[in-house]
């Protein structure tokens, strides 16, 4: 009787994984956009992150003592928690299955793990302090406003970047491109009307880059969002190792569970390094 080979679940196991991790790489563009922190292992299940408040210096005579600042600082605390997914994949699906198997089940698993990682992550915008709009469309002045707050907050523009959902990015491009009242023609903006219309989306804004994504979900009605421009260190990620797949046979169901599961925590690092852009769209009111 043949040993293991090459179409038997655990020969083919580390090219589920890897599969599963190039598509959440892929997919999940919120990971890449935050704070990230990796947990060894025996070291818990929170991240405690210090805060340090801005000081001031101030003009000393000479001769005279520097006076003394006391620094404390605050704590932003990330927990990590598993998600995880599981499937049956029996015997019979595996063999006579005419497309890649492997492949599918990598590319599954890749998906949940990245909108569940976008959605936990975007679902802080809704935290961040001093929205810049009620339930209107967005405009462009929005964009440059947040910008402006942040950089008077002396936030850095390293790192900051704003995140839209599609409908949403969808009533920027429109009012990039529109030109008296007719919409998705050459406005006032020049060269990012351009990259919006030839390249249906909007590039840099404002000296950032504007990221969509999906996973946004909506705040009550269909088409209201809770998007924002926020710098890296508003938002943190603490992670206990990366993706991992594990199997288990199942002989009274004639096939294997398939489980993958991660471990994370996400949370608002400092306030005052983002601001909420709370907006309707004008396709999905």
């Amino acid at each position: 009787m043949a040993g293991s080979t090459t179409t038997t679940l655990n020969d083919i196991l580390p090219e589920i994984i890897q599969e599963a991790m190039f598509v959440a790489s892929e997919r999940s563009i919120m990971r890449g956009l935050v704070k990230n922190y990796t947990l060894s292992a025996g070291s818990g299940v929170h991240v405690n992150v210090p805060i340090y408040p801005v000081q001031t210096a101030a003009a000393v005579t000479e001769g005279n003592e520097v006076t003394n600042t006391a620094v404390s600082t605050n704590t932003a605390q990330l927990t990590v928690s598993p998600v995880a997914i599981r499937t049956l994949l029996t015997d019979l699906a595996r063999t006579s299955a005419a497309s890649n198997v492997v492949a599918d089940l990598g590319r599954l698993f890749g998906e949940a793990v990245a909108r569940k990682m976008d959605t936990d992550l975007t679902a802080l915008f809704a935290g961040f302090n001093q929205s810049t709009t009620g339930n209107t469309v967005i405009t462009v002045e929005q964009i440059f406003k947040a910008v402006a707050q942040l950089k008077a907050s002396a936030v850095s523009t390293e790192g900051m970047v704003c995140v839209l959902h599609p409908e949403i990015a969808y009533d920027l491009k429109s009012a990039l491109t529109t030109a008296g009242n007719t919409p998705f023609t050459m406005g006032a903006f020049g060269e990012n009307a351009n990259e919006a219309m030839r390249q249906g989306f909007v590039g840099m804004l404002s000296g950032i880059p504007v990221y969509e994504t999906s996973n946004i979900a909506n705040q009550g009605s269909a088409g209201n969002y809770s998007c924002a421009v926020f710098q890296r260190d508003a938002i943190g990620l603490g992670m206990i190792g990366d993706i991992a797949i594990e199997t288990q046979r199942r002989a009274a169901f004639l096939g294997d569970d398939i489980v993958c599961s991660a471990y994370y925590g996400t949370g608002v690092l400092q306030n005052n390094y983002g601001r909420q852009l709370n907006n309707n769209s004008s396709i999905n009111p």
